[in-house]
This record gives C-alpha cells, structure tokens and sequence, in this order.
C-alpha cells in the first residue's frame, strides 16, 4: 500500500467516524450537551490538526495540540454529571488548564480554517471579559471571578457549547453531509445543466447560467467564496470564451454567490442559527425569506440584460447546451432528494430528521450514473468521496460556530451587548432609519473577512437589539441583519467574493468591486425595503406581499437603470433617486 492511499484511508475513516456520530445523535434521541458538543468538536480536531505540516517540528507541536485538546473534551464528557453541578464555576487547576486549552484550541481551530479576522475579534472579547473592569465608564464591568468568567464559557451553555455550537451539532452538520453526498453524484452537474437550459440562450445567457447556478448550488455550499470557487470554475471560463468583459463576468459571480446565502430553503446555515436566536419554526423562517431572496436576484438579472446590452453578450453556444435527455436524467439526481428534503420538513419532522433521510436518497444515487447504469463500485468511489469531504466541512463550520459562540457568551456575561445596544439608540436618537444606517455599518465592519454565519451572529448579538428595542419584529431584525452581514463579499475594502472571483479571472479586484456592487445593488436597499414593507415578510395578506414586492422590485429596475448605464451623470443620478422613491415611500 503507497503512501498516499493510506494517507486516503486514514480520512476516509476519520470522516466516516464524524458522519457516523453526527447521524447516530439524529436517530438516537436527546444527548446531554456537554457529551454531543465536546466530542462534536473533537471530531473536527484531526481535520485541523493532523493535516501534513512543513516541517518535523510542525508535525510534533501539532500532534501535541491534538492530543492535548483531545483530553479536554474527553474529560467534559466524562465529567459530564459532575460539571453539571458545579453551576459554571471551574474546581482545580485542571479544570482552569482545559479551559484555557479548549479556548486556545478553538481561536486556532479559526485562525486555521478562515484566517486572523475571526479569532483576532474573538480573542478582543475575551480580553475585555478577563480585564474589562479596568475599563472606566460605563463600557467598563464590574468585574467577573476568572472561574466564573471560565466556567461560564467551558462547562455550561452560556459560551462554548452554547445554542449555536448545538445547531451545528444537530443541524447543520447533516446539512453538510446531505451537500457533499449531493456534489459527489451527477447532482451539481444536475444544477449546471438546469441553468444552462435555463437561460444559455437568452441575452446574457453564460452570465445568467452564473447566476442560476450559484442561486442553486449556493444554499448548499454554505459559503460565498465556496460558491465563487465551484461554479466559478465553470462559469467564468465559458464568460470569458464568449467576450465577456473580466469585471462583468467576475461581478456576476461574485454577486449571485452572494445571494445563493440568503437563497431558501437552506439559506447555507443562517437559516438554522435563525430558527435558534428566534424561536421561529423553520418552515415560517424560510417562508419569510422566500420573497426578498427572490427580489435580490431581480436586479441581478437586470444587470446582466443592462451589460449584454452594452457590450453586445452573446448567449451559450447551442453546442454546449445540455441534450433533453441528459438534462431530464441529471436533473433528476438533485431532485429526488429535494423533494424528500421539503417533503417531510413541511410534512411536520424536523430539518435535521428530514435531511437524513434525503441524504440517504441521495446516497442511494450516487450508485447510478447519468448514463442510468448501476455501478457498485462507482458508488462507493463516489460515497467514500462524499464521506471525507463531510469531515473536513463539519470540521470547517464547526471552526466557525465555535469561536462565534464564545463572543455570543462573552457579551452575554459581561453585558456588553446591553451597552453597544444602548449607545446605538442613543446616537441616534429617535430616528429608526438612523438605527438601521448604524446597524449596516456595524454588520459591515464586523461582517469584514469573517464568514457569513459567523458575520450574521456577531452582528445580530451587537446590534439587533438596538432594532428589536424601536418596535421592529426580531425575524425582520435577524432577517435584516442576515443581509446586511453578507455586505463585506462584495463591498471594499474587504469584499472576500470579489477577491476570489478576480482571482480566477486575473482581474483587478477594485474593477470587479464596482461592476458587483452596481449589479448587487438589491443587497443594499432590499433590507430597508422589508422594514418599509414588512409584508413581504409577514405574509399575512399574500396580495398585499405580491404588491409591495413588485414595487420594490419597480424601484430597484429603475436604480439599476441608473447605476449600469452610458448616459450622463445628471440623469443615472436622477434615476437612482427615482428608484429609491419609489422603494422606500408608502
């Protein structure tokens, strides 16, 4: 046996022990959280650690940390009964020393897996948790005993294993499962193939293809720059062949990728976390989103006409639009599971039962291939594929969740959240269109190289409230902060979307940047728009929901117009004002 293949045994088994324990604790009934969130991120800790390093050194350090960190969460779960007694107060040097390594773990975990912004925003609230007293003022606390501060946010649910840290357990961690299972059969190429039959032959159609796909895939996924990688692999080389200017085709990509986050019925993982900060049921949830998901691409497609228009964009080539039997074959392979998924979430069984058992549909696929032949030993290829990709995503969004949730603990022990809340209704006083200004520059700055779930929680912990506290319903809020905290994959001066797009295209990303933000522009005022007319999130009267979408919809059409065009400043600029009239006003 080479090298290599038992370096592929050896995460093939690792992943099969994550996919293994995270669909047991779906079939197995309730599990104490302080056993199913340790041992959740224990499984994430080989996919970060044991990874293959530069050198010898690295290696050893690493195996160390590994090993260290293992034994942490093996003794919460072994202690499990006794630390549930202790009220969230640390015992012993032992108890302090795994507390500081899981919180060192888990900031590492972070760096490793999404870079420095994260964690470095992580580890400035743990520093104002541990010396915030010294602040003067009233943005200073009282001061917090270092065993309780610890306790807190190690061995109950007020920090680590707190409400986020279990909906990546239980939820979207089958999600992932289901998306990897779905990528390792003909289902992604099921999606290429509807978008391209879709709309490859209309004005635009390679960009639209783009936009289709990512809308599709991007749910899924999980991540805007994941988005921009997978389908811009196919996308932008098929824009660029057929003369696209690199800015456009970058932008289109950056900006549908964008919106295949906020796309129902998986909304990637936000959709879950919002069900869990707001108690809505998850049907009601991406019910809610449905109609502004569906107004952000509007603009979009929009763009795209605005650009075929002006630099004459030429449409698929028939030859490489899909044939009607291949194209009703692939499609299939992702729509069987869907309909299993959608099927039995609205039938009344919970997204993760129902993501299961689609999972398990789709598994059963991936045995036969587009060409309607069963292949044992493709499945399993293909299974085995699925398998190791599950762990190291799990692993990823886990990273994530994990060093959110101790920012979510440390505003909640220290108060902090109460006082940004207080400060924002103050500096802006009466004014709630002011307190939504001040809430998308925040979710803007915090949202800036941090990813989207990650992004959404910080800034819906910071400033919802501020939104809740002027009369606003909290699923508008969270709704509106979702938005809002995917602002930084397009907008400068971090627009992580827009990075890898030009990237890929070797355009420069400021080019890009501009072209994105004209053809996202939806991103910008659709927010406001569901808070002038929370019908379009309600739903209470359908009539009225369909109404005010299509003014929203005018209003935008009209600002695209103005944002993508040749004529004079003076009148683009009137046009974009037009537009906002006729968004904004009753």
């Amino acid at each position: 046996m080479n090298k290599d293949s038992a370096g592929d045994q050896f995460w093939l088994a690792i992943g099969l022990i994550s996919v293994t324990f995270h669909v047991y604790l779906i079939f197995s009934g309730l599990t104490p959280s302080l056993i199913s969130r340790p041992l959740h991120l224990l499984a994430a800790l080989p996919w970060i650690f044991l990874v293959t390093r530069a050198s010898f050194l690295q290696s050893v350090r690493d195996i160390v940390w590994f090993c260290v960190a293992s034994f942490a969460c093996f003794y919460l779960v072994i202690c499990e009964s006794e630390l549930s007694d202790q009220y969230g107060f640390l015992q012993g040097y032992i108890q302090y020393f795994i507390a500081f390594i899981l919180i060192l773990t888990v900031l590492e975990m972070a760096r490793r897996t999404v870079g420095l912004p994260l964690p470095t925003v992580t580890a400035l609230f743990l520093l104002y948790g541990f010396f915030g007293d010294l602040i003067p003022g009233e943005f200073g606390h009282g001061g917090i005993p270092l065993g309780s501060l610890l306790g807190t946010l190690i061995i109950t649910e007020g920090g680590l294993w707190g409400p986020l840290t279990g909906v990546s357990v239980s939820i979207i961690s089958i999600f992932l499962i289901f998306g990897a299972i779905l990528n390792a059969g003909e289902a992604g190429r099921g999606f290429m193939n509807l978008a391209v039959a879709s709309a490859g032959n209309l004005k635009g159609g390679a960009a639209k293809v783009s936009v289709i796909s990512s809308a599709l895939f991007g749910p899924i996924s999980g991540s805007a720059s994941a988005n921009v990688a997978s389908t811009g692999m196919v996308t932008l080389p098929t824009m660029q062949r057929l003369g696209y200017p690199k800015r456009v085709a970058a932008a289109v990509e950056a900006v549908a990728s964008t919106g295949g986050q906020i796309m129902p019925p998986l909304m990637g993982a936000g959709a879950f976390i919002m069900v869990e900060l707001t108690g809505v049921p998850y049907t009601e949830v991406i019910l809610a989103a449905s109609l502004p998901a569906l107004l952000y691409f509007s603009p979009v497609w929009i763009g795209v006409n605005r650009y075929a228009d002006l630099f004459d964009l030429k449409p698929v080539a028939a030859s490489d639009q899909p044939k009607k039997t291949e194209l009703l074959i692939t499609v299939a392979f992702f729509l069987v599971p869907f309909a299993v998924l959608l099927w039995l979430m609205f039938g009344g069984y919970t997204p993760q039962y129902a993501a299961a058992l689609a999972a398990i549909a789709a598994a059963c696929l991936l045995f036969v291939g587009s060409d309607s032949k069963l292949d044992i030993i493709r499945g399993f290829n293909r299974l085995s594929q699925a398998i190791a990709v599950s762990g190291r995503q799990i692993s990823m969004i886990a990273s994530i969740i994990l060093c959110a949730s101790l920012i979510v603990g440390v505003l909640g022990i220290t108060g902090l959240g109460v006082k940004i809340t207080s400060l924002i209704l103050s500096v802006s006083g009466d004014s709630l269109y002011l307190t939504l200004a001040l809430t998308a520059v925040a979710c803007l700055f915090l949202g800036m190289e941090v990813p989207t779930t990650a992004a959404y929680v910080i800034c819906v912990s910071v400033a919802g409230p501020a939104l809740i506290d002027r009369g606003l319903d909290p699923l508008l809020v969270h709704l509106f902060v979702f938005w809002y905290a995917l602002l930084s994959t397009i907008t400068p001066p971090v627009c992580g979307g827009v990075f890898i797009a030009a990237g890929m295209i070797e355009e420069n990303w400021l080019k890009v940047a501009i072209s994105a933000m004209a053809i996202g522009v939806g991103l910008y005022i659709i927010p406001i728009g569901m808070v002038t007319h929370p019908e379009i999130i309600t739903l209470d009267n359908l009539l009225y929901a369909l109404l005010f979408s299509i003014k929203i919809a005018a209003g935008i059409t009209v600002s695209s117009y103005g944002l993508i065009s040749r004529r004079k400043l003076v009148e683009r600029l009137a046009l974009v004002i037009v537009g906002l009239v006729i968004l904004f006003v009753r």
